[in-house]
């Protein structure tokens, strides 16, 4: 059972810190939030880390938005609706492929320098795209430039001030309206924020996999923090496998950018063998989930660990003029992309669900706002098309900007609000990095790319047999890192299990085809109600 605070705490008893708007992350979304948001209110930024680390700044394939003539926000949204599986909504969808492309130069009015061909915007493209819309920097650093741009942009905002190191524990909430966050400092020290706006901007959940291309700071802490504070999450049973992440002894499970394909690799199997004609007619920019389960097909089929991605056809200048990123790590571990084939296996890389929020990123919960992986806003259905997240987060980071502006303070400050249950023995870090390797591994071999009835449950036996650590004294970020992993595996395994069909970011081998009749409708987790179903409208 999961409690509704991490902690024990006595509101009088907590350092306080008043400001006008909260925002949890620093990564596009919270970075690009901050800046729309100043314009109007002081905002505090709570960085996990510091200003600079999070999922954006390792983006490699670029953003998304169609501008150019030969392309069409009526063909974006095509696009965006077919690789979403049937589960898109329509209305979030629109406001993606129409305020993208204003977003995008706004970025540019920020700093970001996007790569250019002569006088022209590059663009390239990449798996379900029909059109080349993807703007790109430095070849295959686009994230690492715009989190470059927006945070000094940030620094240098007086309207916004920043604690780093600085992490958020739980969000308060009294008479259904979020008040506030309280937040472990650097010194140890818990310190309560008050605000008339809260932004969740944490980030996704990819460290649930022992495999995955994100960050150690992506640990679901948004998506946890807003369950236990009564908002409603939805469809994290969807989780997105980037198909080509490096797989080489020492080497970390580094992405190799989608935009590699795009520009012509081709995948082989262990025996050198091209085998995604088997697959899709898409071939390589097949959607990801295919590309990925034809991946996995192949290392069983081969009993191998690995396929092959294989761009050496193309010239040395385009390879090194490109992904000069990619090329140099490669090289870092003797993988030359000029003459070699790169060992590649798929990884875990992106939550198409999260905390459940509406056209302007509110959520179940008044003055509560989710931006970026950590909200479902509905563009992303079932399978996230390539390069529509970073899109996304700052189409719906405007958003929140313009309805935080509209909200009134709030008069009465809490007071007396106190929490406590009976906590056992206190939750030591070398017992957190125990489990949290256990449950890595669990997730990967049970809750995985391929699932099925047997294998969740046994998932579930186990995740629910480790909900004891609830009831633990919790000091440090590392174990409130852990159960906000532990809480979203449990969701997660949950939906997994309820759902009875195989569709975009979810397959059951028990139930391998997409059931329109029955499964097009939304699974939905409430801390107070439980799961509940949500047709598609």
């Amino acid at each position: 059972m999961v409690p509704r605070y991490l902690i024990d705490f006595k509101m009088q008893d907590l350092e306080k810190l008043n400001t006008e708007v909260i925002i949890i992350g620093s990564g596009i979304a919270g970075l690009y939030t901050a800046l729309k948001t100043a314009e109007h209110s002081d905002v505090t930024l709570i960085c996990k880390e510091g200003l600079l680390e999070s999922n954006t700044r390792y983006a490699q394939g670029g953003i998304a938005a169609v501008i150019t003539e030969k392309d069409s926000i009526a063909l974006h949204r095509q696009d965006t609706l077919i690789a979403g599986a049937g589960l898109c909504s329509h209305e979030a969808v629109d406001v993606l492929v129409n305020e993208g492309p204003e977003g995008v130069y706004e970025l540019i009015r920020y700093g970001t320098v996007f790569d250019k061909e002569g006088n022209q915007l590059a663009l390239t493209k990449e798996g379900a795209h029909s059109e080349r819309r993807i703007l790109h920097a430095n070849g295959d650093s686009t994230g690492a430039e715009i989190v470059r741009a927006l945070s000094r942009e940030v620094r240098e905002n007086p309207r916004i001030h920043i604690l780093e190191h600085h992490f958020a524990i739980d969000l308060v909430t009294k008479d259904g309206e979020c008040r506030g966050v309280i937040v472990l400092t650097p010194l140890g020290k818990r310190l309560y924020i008050d605000a008339k706006a809260t932004v969740l901007a944490a980030g996704g959940a990819g460290q649930l996999y022992r495999y995955t291309t994100n960050p150690e700071v992506a640990t679901g802490d948004g998506i946890a923090m807003a369950y236990r504070a009564g908002a409603l999450i939805k469809d994290v049973e969807f989780i997105q496998f980037h198909p080509t992440s490096l797989c080489y002894p020492g080497a970390p499970r580094f992405l190799i950018s989608e935009a590699v394909r795009g520009e012509g690799a081709v995948l082989r199997n262990i025996n050198g063998e091209r085998f995604m004609e088997k697959y899709h007619p898409g071939l390589e920019l097949a959607p990801r989930d295919i590309v990925a389960r034809a991946i996995v097909s192949e290392m069983e089929q081969n009993e191998s660990t690995f396929v092959y991605l294989d761009i050496t056809h193309e010239s040395e200048d385009l390879i090194k003029h490109r992904f000069p990123t990619i090329y140099q790590v490669c090289l870092q571990y003797g993988l030359n992309m000029v003459t070699d084939w790169i060992p590649v296996a798929p990884a875990a890389h992106y939550m198409m669900g999260g905390v459940k929020t509406g056209l302007w990123g509110e959520t179940s919960v008044a003055r509560l706002f989710a931006c970026g992986e950590v909200s479902c806003t509905g563009v992303h259905g079932a399978n996230r098309l390539a390069s529509n997240s970073l899109s996304e987060a700052i189409v719906f980071g405007k958003r929140i900007a313009q309805r935080i502006k509209q909200l009134t303070p709030i008069k009465q400050p809490i007071e007396s609000l106190s929490f406590s249950i009976m906590r056992e023995k206190e939750m030591k870090e070398e017992e957190t990095l125990v489990e949290r390797l256990k449950l890595q591994k669990l997730m990967v071999r049970q809750v995985g790319l391929k699932r099925d009835k047997m294998r969740l449950e046994k998932a579930l036996k186990e995740l629910e047999k480790d909900s004891k650590h609830f009831r633990k004294l919790l000091k440090g970020h590392k174990e409130f890192e852990y159960l906000n992993m532990l809480t979203c595996a449990m969701l997660s395994a949950k939906a997994a299990l309820l759902r009875e069909e195989s569709r975009g970011g979810h397959y059951r081998d028990d139930f391998p085809e997409r059931d329109d009749e029955i499964w097009r409708k939304h699974i939905l987790h409430s801390i107070e109600e439980g799961i509940k179903e949500e047709m598609f409208v």
